[in-house]
């Protein structure tokens, strides 16, 4: 049976992964595009999003690469699939990645509003799940069978399986940049409660890399 993993989750300085006011021009709210410095100059980054060569190889690429190993299904959660809120108006909405996303898997998307499955090109199906994180890790566990299953995010879903102690293993990138405001990814939550503690640690000029463990 595979790990339930958060790769490359970057977070502030004061803990926030996603600022305010999430829009079509800020995915991931205001002020957050500057959180993601040390992967955006990765090779990993450059052929996942541009499909081209270069970029600095190192330990921030080391840790890039990381998060797409043996990976069989994802999770992720609405906010992460789109800014569309409440009903969905039309099925128009396919994902911020266009028709080749870089999951590459089925991905199991956490909502309150069902839909059809929606088969995308290079073996992305995104899967819409009604029943709440612990249908949605049973269908993952079954899609991704030996291999591991990535959490994605947003904010509160990995929050969610945090708090319940379903995240076997948290790879979180330290961005050294403060947003003052936003989504916070560890605010109220007891780690060492819930049974984590930290397996390793390295920094790159762009990051300090922490890994969390359960157990």
């Amino acid at each position: 049976m595979g790990k339930l993993r958060v790769e490359s989750f970057t977070i502030s300085a004061d803990g926030f992964a996603a600022g305010p006011d999430q829009d079509l021009a800020n995915p991931m709210g205001v002020g957050a595009g500057q959180l993601h410095g040390w992967f955006r100059n990765t090779p990993t980054f450059r052929k996942m999003v541009f499909k081209q060569d270069g970029g600095v190889e190192g330990l921030d690429e080391d840790f890039a690469q990381r998060g797409f190993r043996n990976i069989g299904a994802e999770i992720m959660g609405r906010n992460m699939f789109g800014p569309v809120r409440g009903p969905w108006p039309d099925e128009s909405w396919r994902g911020w990645w266009g028709e080749e996303p870089p999951f590459h898997a089925p991905v199991f998307v956490l909502t309150h509003h069902a839909r059809a499955p929606l088969e995308m090109q290079g073996g992305t199906t995104f899967h819409f799940i009604t029943g709440g994180i612990h249908e949605a890790l049973r269908l993952a566990k079954a899609a991704a069978g030996d291999k591991d299953i990535r959490l994605g995010g947003g904010v509160q879903t990995v929050r969610e399986y945090l708090t319940a102690g379903l995240i076997d293993e948290m790879h979180l990138a330290i961005s050294p940049v403060i947003l003052g405001r936003g989504e916070n990814l560890l605010a109220g939550i007891n780690l060492v409660k819930l049974g984590y503690s930290v397996a390793s640690h390295a920094n790159s000029e762009a990051a300090s890399h922490v890994v969390l463990t359960k157990g």
